[in-house]
């Protein structure tokens, strides 16, 4: 019950030529088309609907809410759905986001990530079609993923056909970490999936949807609208930020490896101008970069060691130099730190099991494994995730 609005003959399982060269190289969004902007593939499909829109800031097109794009066609939209971070994408990670209206158009905004974190049968009442347009940046802890699988599960018990419009993913080129233990399943890693996927949230809602991973291993009638002029090989300088902490191309590239410091005593730049681009610690005093966490309202307003002097690093230099670096995330800032710091009763939090979607990973650097020997113990797994992922690409893959 999935399908893919073709563009130029692509459609899952016959995508897989390789891609030539894995020279990435940086591209403005303005170079490609979303999804959201191919509207001569899906506005037919929208006639005589009463729609329902899971969106945020992030669903423009050529510059334009989407929301105000339909409206202006003439399209009837009855609610939208919004994810973490609200629908104008200025709640701070973790608030709850209540219900509203949204003042420009008048339209029911239904907070998911609130009081529920998918939508309720009756939160679904009259609706036809359900549109679904987020900004993803392909790390398993994201949570507009866990929004989507949640959508698609209330849409499948719903019977409601969803269409997902695809967008690109600025961490696209590269496929690592380890893969989730769904016994470790939270709303910050859902699938078993590694921490770096290597798919655009479109091929991600057809694996999800072909895996059987819904509830009870139902389906959803899931269309997607596929991307133009979209390859693995781009870093993608998104025209917003998709969250309040990653308001850079930078912070998005660092994302994958530095967000495991989250369950870590560690800082990891919230409540500063570099959120997810710097990492330090009071206890470290030989950094090469100070930086002091303060409240920043609608962005982090209670942020990790908050008011204290922080002595680490800014990595922003490391991502700047992507085109030398390998095409992985890495561990050797988590393992220095931890050697750094010398608290390994303190040093990790409970969260960090969420974190890493595994058990080990802890205790593998609690042990003082090597990154190369706790990085060799992915490889089956991800070997068998490409097998998997492999069947649900739109584009053509890596080499």
């Amino acid at each position: 019950m999935a399908t893919l609005i073709s563009c130029g003959g692509i459609s899952p399982g016959n995508s897989q030529e390789q891609v030539s060269s894995r020279e990435l190289r940086m591209v403005s969004q303005d170079e490609i088309r979303t999804g959201a902007e191919q509207t001569s593939l899906y506005f037919p499909m929208l006639h005589g609907k009463t729609i329902g829109i899971t969106c945020n800031h992030t669903s423009l097109v050529n510059g334009r809410h989407l929301i105000d794009t339909l409206l202006n066609a003439g399209f009837q939209i009855k609610k939208i759905y919004s994810p973490e971070h609200g629908f104008r994408g200025d709640a701070a990670d973790g608030d709850l986001v209540k219900d509203g209206i949204d003042p420009s158009t008048g339209t029911l905004i239904v907070s998911l990530y609130g009081n529920k974190k998918k939508p309720e049968p009756v939160d679904l009442q009259g609706i036809d079609l359900m549109i679904f347009d987020i900004q993803d940046v392909g790390a398993r802890f994201y949570t507009y993923l866990s929004t989507l699988a949640l959508v698609m599960e209330a849409c499948a018990e719903q019977r409601i056909p969803l269409m997902v419009l695809d967008r690109p993913n600025p961490n696209g080129f590269y496929i690592d970490g380890p893969v989730l233990d769904t016994s470790l399943r939270s709303f910050v890693g859902m699938h078993p999936v590694p921490v770096v996927y290597g798919m655009t949230i479109g091929e991600y809602a057809l694996m999800v949807n072909g895996e059987g991973w819904l509830a009870g291993g139902i389906k959803c009638d899931l269309q997607v609208i596929p991307l133009s002029g979209w390859d693995r090989q781009m870093i993608v300088r998104l025209p917003v930020r998709p969250s309040p902490n990653l308001p850079t191309w930078e912070s998005i590239y660092l994302y994958p490896t530095l967000c495991l410091f989250e369950g870590t005593v560690v800082s990891v730049g919230r409540g500063t101008e570099y959120p997810f681009q710097v990492i330090g610690h009071p206890d470290i005093k030989t950094g090469s970069y100070v930086f002091t966490p303060v409240s920043i309202r609608g962005v982090s307003e209670y942020p990790p060691l908050k008011g204290k002097t922080c002595y680490g690093q800014n990595l922003t230099g490391l991502a700047e130099n992507f085109t030398a670096n390998e095409y992985h995330l890495t561990l050797k800032f988590l393992i220095g730190y931890f050697e750094s710091l010398s608290m390994p009763d303190r040093f990790f939090s409970n969260y960090f099991e969420k974190l890493a979607g595994v058990k080990d990973l802890r205790m593998q650097i609690l042990n003082g494994m090597s990154e190369e020997d706790i990085r060799d113990g992915w490889q089956k797994d991800l070997d068998d995730f490409r097998k998997v992922r492999k069947k649900y690409l739109i584009y053509p893959d890596l080499d």
